[in-house]
């Protein structure tokens, strides 16, 4: 597989270079590669909502400084953080999450769930690395993720069809595990805004999966055929229920510890769950004051409503 950068999309505005170098002098040298993703990707809009960030360190105890926090990431990784940045008249607010280079290389190998390797098989830009073995480092281990994912998703899928609909389907299970406000229109809405970078994913990483998979040319609509055997079929049948178990009780288990370490932890939450749901959420003082305590009530009151699932 071509181990150069995976990158679709780079944003090369000031403002983003800005928040980079205010995190590398929060944080100093322990940050080891900084990985761009999501909405404000998608739009090349940096004040569109919250920058998502994920930041690969060296260890938690170096990057932290604080033992507390560094327990709390690597007994469940990954720990989300906050900062905003004045820049010019607008404000740019940038949520970041920690993880470690070694979980990040588990995440996309190994991990069960699909937290890292779900997430990192979409278009993502590494905006730093430390240096040009930290670049080659995490380039192998993007790439790791586009693979594993097609491993996990294609014994579900058609022997038969178009590499859109496996990316669709696959983006559907995978978002299926967690606990997640967008519908089930939002992993079309994926593909299509990124068609070409999906239908080459899958090329690039065709040759490297443990099945035999053939690319069909196709003028506008390209497809595979994939020689999955029965076994791993049947297996897939029975992982994907169990993924889905694990995912939403670590989303949960997340939730509560994103209260204690993602300064204004709640207001993120809701403010996510408006953005992707189009519901208004009202959240009462004594939620505010006491989330670990009245959370949960509320939390089930909006999974009743449908704002997540």
């Amino acid at each position: 597989m071509n181990q150069d950068s995976p990158d679709t999309k780079s944003i090369a505005a000031p403002s983003l270079q800005y928040l980079v170098d205010a995190l590398l002098s929060r944080h100093g040298s322990g940050i080891n590669s900084m990985l761009f993703y999501g909405s404000c990707l998608r739009s090349g809009n940096v004040f569109d909502g919250l920058v998502d960030l994920y930041l690969i360190v060296d260890n938690y105890r170096s990057f932290y400084g604080n033992r507390r926090q560094a327990l709390a990431n690597w007994i469940l990784p990954p720990n989300v953080l906050y900062i905003e940045l004045p820049v010019g008249e607008n404000t740019l607010r940038c949520k970041y999450t920690v993880v470690s280079s070694a979980d990040f290389e588990r995440g996309a190998s190994r991990w069960f769930e699909t937290y890292i390797w779900g997430r990192f098989t979409q278009p993502v830009d590494v905006i730093h690395c430390r240096d040009e073995q930290s670049r080659a480092h995490i380039n192998t281990q993007l790439n790791q993720c586009a693979i594993n994912f097609l491993n996990k998703v294609l014994p579900r899928l058609p022997a038969e069809g178009t590499i859109e609909a496996l990316w669709r389907v696959g983006l559907q299970f995978s978002y299926g595990v967690e606990l997640r406000a967008e519908g089930k229109v939002r992993a079309k809405e994926l593909i299509q805004a990124d068609h070409d970078y999906y239908v080459e994913r899958f090329k690039s990483a065709a040759d490297h999966l443990k099945f035999d998979v053939e690319i069909i040319s196709a003028a506008d609509t390209p497809r595979y055929r994939a020689d999955v055997p029965t076994l791993y079929r049947h297996l897939s049948r029975l992982s994907w229920p169990l993924r889905r178990i694990e995912g939403k009780t670590l989303s949960v288990f997340r939730v509560v510890k994103a209260l204690f370490t993602f300064e204004g932890g709640v207001d993120y939450l809701i403010w996510k769950l408006e953005r992707h749901s189009g519901q208004t959420i009202v959240i009462s003082d004594r939620v505010r004051n006491y989330p670990l305590i009245f959370i949960w009530g509320l939390l089930f009151r909006l999974y009743r409503r449908g704002v997540f699932r």
